[in-house]
């Protein structure tokens, strides 16, 4: 952590946070940041803090309302505790959204349509020569041993499967190089952006670095996406818009509650993306 932040960092810890006069321990809060990945400590901890003040926000108030804990047991087994329950029932009782109509979800539909493509699948083989940037002289050998092979590769491309059994530190070497069909994300960035730019039956005119080594090559056939027709994705659409309002209908719910409420050291969001865990 940067000597910068560390005041900031001790700052925001002695800060005491409570809602309604009840106080959230530090020790609680300090649990609380293992679940909140962020850029810096500093935004883990707030983080942290204002996930713990909702929860307890949601707390007092299913208490005010005499809600009984029913704790559910989930498929492995596992018991939601009692507050966990309080909170469920509350949301459950005052956070309602409608089900979305045919029309709504064909709206949803029509303006993503770009959302709902198959993905583009490539029929792929490479050479790998396996290097590592640490090692500079294996490395520039690697280099070497990768524009050979491509050379041979420019006067004799029908030869790839032979060279890529005779060179190919992958171990589709024993498959002529085959790395069978792909889609975008399956490789490392920068296999990706050199194999999408090739028309099928092209290989790359260089070697390609990325963490594994150099690799040459090949793009067998791409089959272009198509678009996924709205009856195979309505139900999924459903479930997204209900999430969707599910997520606004919560923060606003919450606001409601801070707004009546005396909350001390953290500052509630007012919108989406409120975590209650």
């Amino acid at each position: 952590m940067s000597c910068s932040l560390k005041p900031v960092l001790a700052e925001v810890q002695r800060t005491t946070v409570s809602v309604n006069g009840v106080v959230i321990p530090h020790g609680i809060v300090a649990h609380e940041v293992q679940h909140h990945p962020e850029s810096t400590p500093v935004r883990a901890w707030q983080q942290a803090a204002r996930a713990l003040a909702v929860r307890e926000l949601l707390l007092q108030e299913a208490r005010r309302q005499d809600l009984k804990a029913e704790p559910q047991t989930d498929g492995d087994g596992r018991r939601e505790t009692d507050d966990e329950a309080l909170i469920r029932g509350l949301i459950a009782r005052e956070v309602r959204v409608p089900e979305p109509d045919e029309d709504a979800c064909r709206r949803y539909y029509d303006h993503n349509r770009s959302r709902f493509r198959s993905a583009d699948l490539y029929g792929a083989s490479h050479i790998l020569i396996a290097a590592r940037r640490d090692q500079p002289e294996a490395f520039a050998t690697a280099r070497d041993r990768a524009e050979a092979v491509l050379a041979m590769l420019a006067s004799e491309p029908g030869r790839f499967a032979d060279l890529a059994a005779a060179h190919s530190d992958c171990p589709s070497a024993t498959a002529g190089g085959n790395l069978g069909q792909l889609t975008r994300g399956d490789t490392t960035p920068e296999f990706e952006q050199a194999l999408v730019r090739l028309a099928p039956g092209e290989m790359t005119k260089a070697p390609v670095e990325t963490r594994y080594g150099f690799h040459i090559i090949c793009l067998d056939r791409h089959i272009q996406g198509r678009q996924l027709p709205f009856a195979l994705v309505r139900e999924r659409i459903a479930e997204y818009v209900v999430e969707r309002a599910h997520r606004t209908a919560l923060a606003q719910y919450v606001a409601r509650l801070a707004a009546q409420a005396t909350i001390t050291g953290v500052e509630l969001p007012t919108q989406t993306d409120l975590r209650v865990h």
